[in-house]
């Protein structure tokens, strides 16, 4: 958005004055909704986005608000584009005052506009500005941030030092990724995004998106009236092991209720009585297993043969442990396999440090599923490394690698090796709960057997993951949701989905 705001004037000859006195009506049209007949005191840095904050106080000003200045810097600081709006203020008869530390008086009353800094933000804050944010904090007035709370990295969502809570914040072209990567979108309170004139052309080149409803609702599959199982592909999912059989039901379940037409659970032939037992729409494929009960690579050759001559995709690793046999077959599952392939949890262990290498040899695409900390043992990245800046460690690996990366968590992120960027926009703390990534396993196995392209599996899987955890949590609350709420949430959720659009 930088960029944009800079092309903007330099190559479409928009002022930046222009920009400013729009990105603060917008502000202001906003504040009017909210806090109508109020003082309101702007507290500004000595930037552009100090800039918008003090064009703020003007306008307020004319609108029959109290409003009045807190310019925490030095006059002489001041960027060309501040100063203006200052003069201009001034001018109006706005009270300005250079400090950075607001009076009682100052804050009796008062909502607070948080304009101290921007989306260019890259050092922490400290000193004297920080003890602005903690009395902003600690004033109990409402806070308006203008594009981004104060202290939050645009570009990551981490707090540089320390950062303003905000109540709402109006942000001006997009939303940037600091609104929706925690801990800054816990900070932002909600969000407005206003346009300000940017061209369409240059927003069109921004490559982070954000999975909206209607979007999400255009890849819902179609089903034809003369449709048959046969046209929804069959999912074989190779899951679970002794002592952990739960997972590889829940993926099953969760890939029939998605659509598939025909699923097969690959079960370790010792367990193959209970599999048989519990399952009853989907199939039971016995493979040899350990003594321990575990996947044996010798189930190598019945997996190929059975992808080969019926299954149109396979999901690998809920349960299945990461005994060493268990281990070699996935490698060389991931090597060799006809069909594309989705791998979660001990399936992405089973990887361990030299996942790069065995991900590069697959032959056909393949779709990663982990949390932080699967991901830390495939990339070799810490997890504080990985959470620091979640979108540019999804997207190195999916570009080093050529799989598809939902790197899970709030929210999640996909990547694709073409550079594609994802943030997802539904599912919450309910899906904090063991079972639900097997959940979610199951519901990308179903999509890519049915015909989906890994970059459209991966995208509507998270989405409606999501949603169906949301609604789970809707009826149940976040703490009650279990893994099989999820899967039993996937019909209303597609049905939202449908609805979205059609």
């Amino acid at each position: 958005m930088q960029s944009v705001d800079q092309k903007t004037i330099k190559s479409y000859g928009i002022p930046g004055a222009v920009l400013m006195e729009r990105a603060g009506l917008a502000v202001v049209s906003r504040i009017v909704e909210k806090f109508e007949g109020r003082k309101a005191l702007v507290i500004s840095g000595t930037g552009n986005n100090g800039g918008d904050g003090i064009m703020v106080a003007r306008e307020l000003r004319s609108l029959g608000y109290r409003s009045s200045v807190l310019i925490a810097g030095k006059k002489d600081r001041m960027s060309p584009a501040a100063r203006a709006q200052y003069n201009t203020a001034a001018a109006f008869g706005v009270p300005v005052r250079f400090s950075a530390t607001p009076r009682p008086d100052e804050l009796h009353g008062s909502f607070i506009i948080d304009a101290i800094f921007g989306t260019g933000l890259k050092k922490d804050i400290k000193g004297s500005l920080a003890r602005t944010v903690d009395i902003i904090n600690d004033s109990g007035c409402p806070v308006v941030s203008v594009d981004i709370p104060s202290g939050v990295s645009a570009d990551t969502g981490q707090i540089l030092g320390t950062a303003v809570q905000a109540d709402f914040t109006v942000t001006f072209g997009a939303l940037k990724r600091g609104h929706l990567l925690y801990p800054g979108a816990g900070l932002s309170g909600e969000v407005f995004v206003h346009d300000i004139g940017f061209p369409h052309e240059l927003m069109a080149g921004i490559t982070c998106n954000v999975l909206s409803e209607e979007e999400m609702g255009l890849l819902v599959p179609e089903r034809a009236p003369d449709s048959h199982k046969g046209d929804f592909g069959h999912l074989l999912i190779v899951a679970g092991s002794r002592g952990k059989t739960g997972a590889a039901f829940i993926a099953a379940e969760a890939a029939l209720r998605t659509g598939a037409g025909l699923v097969t659970l690959a079960a370790p032939e010792a367990l193959a009585d209970l599999y048989q037992s519990r399952v009853t729409e989907a199939m039971v494929l016995p493979l040899p297993c350990t003594q321990g009960g575990a996947f044996s690579h010798k189930a190598l050759e019945g997996i190929l043969e059975f992808a080969s001559l019926k299954s149109t995709s396979i999901a690998i690793g809920p349960g299945i442990g990461v005994d060493d046999e268990t281990c070699v077959l996935v490698r060389e599952l991931i090597k060799n396999s006809p069909v594309p392939v989705v791998l979660d949890a001990d399936g992405l262990n089973a990887l361990g440090g030299k996942a790069s290498a065995y991900l590069r040899k697959s032959r056909s695409p393949i779709i990663l599923t982990p949390h932080p900390g699967e991901f830390s043992r495939m990339s070799g990245m810490s997890v504080d490394e990985i959470q620091t800046d979640r979108p540019a460690a999804a997207l190195s690996f999916a570009r080093k690698t050529g799989a598809y990366v939902a790197l899970k968590g709030a929210p999640t992120i996909i990547a694709g090796p073409e550079g594609e960027l994802f943030i997802n926009s539904t599912g919450g703390n309910a899906l904090s709960k063991g079972g639900a990534g097997d959940a979610l396993t199951g519901m990308a196995g179903a999509l890519s057997a049915m015909g989906m392209s890994p970059l459209e599996t991966s995208l509507l899987a998270v989405h409606l993951h999501g949603l169906a955890g949301d609604m789970a949590a809707d009826v149940l609350g976040d703490f009650s949701v279990l893994a099989s709420d999820v899967v039993s949430h996937i019909a209303p959720a597609y049905e939202y989905l449908s609805g979205e659009c059609r």
